[in-house]
């Protein structure tokens, strides 16, 4: 059998090094979120790169116990009640398109539109008119804008000043202000949320796509715990009864 490879991390009898770098040294000089930079991009962060990485994960760690990641990690805890594992672990596979996928869309939205602004010579208001355009042909959600709940998400101004400040706010960022002011224009005011917000800055620090859903998993996961440790302090077993309406045909007997 082939061995595995692998270019994350060594272990042999007397060191563990990730990315060529040791832990010891690491555990000393890194932050967490500088120790994930490090292990999807192979390299270490600036500081600029690693406070703006935190800020995320703080900004995704946790939206309240309703959130579908949650209810379901507190779902599973309440008829599991020594599944700490499980518990957590069903709140990430709750994970998905419709919850927290929207960063990864809307990454792909920004190196889509930036291509084009490169290709065609137009400019990035010009690639996001176009990209509303498109999706209002289609039909289609813009990923990134609009909120249940937020007016204006309050992690926006807040991410985006952190990446002027850290001159880290580049064409991801300029791309998802345009791309808000043109759908404010051409279908109504959708403001952008945090999957927009970090799918940005995500773009501008060099990320693949993908990772715009991995970094939430990365952050949720912390508030999962909490969420769960909650539910096994406060609650009682079997607490949660989700209401359920009957609306089958009515009963009937065997023939």
């Amino acid at each position: 059998m082939d061995a595995w490879r692998t270019s994350i991390t060594q272990v042999d009898e007397t060191n563990i090094r990730i990315r060529g770098y040791e832990i010891g040294s690491l555990m000393r000089t890194q932050t967490f979120a500088g120790t994930v930079f490090l292990l999807h991009q192979g390299r270490l962060p600036t500081v600029g790169e690693s406070r703006l990485l935190d800020a995320i994960l703080i900004s995704v760690s946790d939206h309240g116990p309703g959130s579908p990641s949650a209810a379901t990690a507190r779902l599973a805890c309440s008829g599991n009640r020594k599944g700490l594992s499980s518990a957590v672990a069903a709140g990430v596979l709750a994970i998905g398109d419709e919850h927290a996928g929207a960063g990864e869309a809307c990454m792909a939205i920004i190196a889509e539109g930036l291509t084009r602004v490169r290709t065609e010579s137009i400019s990035i208001d010009e690639a996001a008119a176009r990209v509303v355009d498109e999706a209002q042909a289609k039909k289609k959600r813009l990923p990134g804008l609009g909120h249940r709940q937020h007016t204006t998400d309050p992690r926006k101004d807040v991410l985006f000043a952190m990446a002027r400040e850290h001159e880290l706010a580049r064409d991801g960022v300029a791309f998802m202000l345009a791309l808000e002011k043109a759908a404010a224009s051409k279908i109504k005011r959708l403001p952008m949320n945090i999957d927009g917000v970090l799918a940005a800055i995500l773009y501008d620090l060099g990320f693949p796509a993908e990772f715009g859903k991995f970094v939430f998993i990365i952050g949720r996961v912390a508030g999962l715990t909490a969420e769960v440790a909650e539910e096994l302090g406060r609650e009682k077993a079997m607490r949660i009864h989700v209401p359920v309406v009957y609306d089958g045909v009515p009963p009937r007997e065997v023939t």
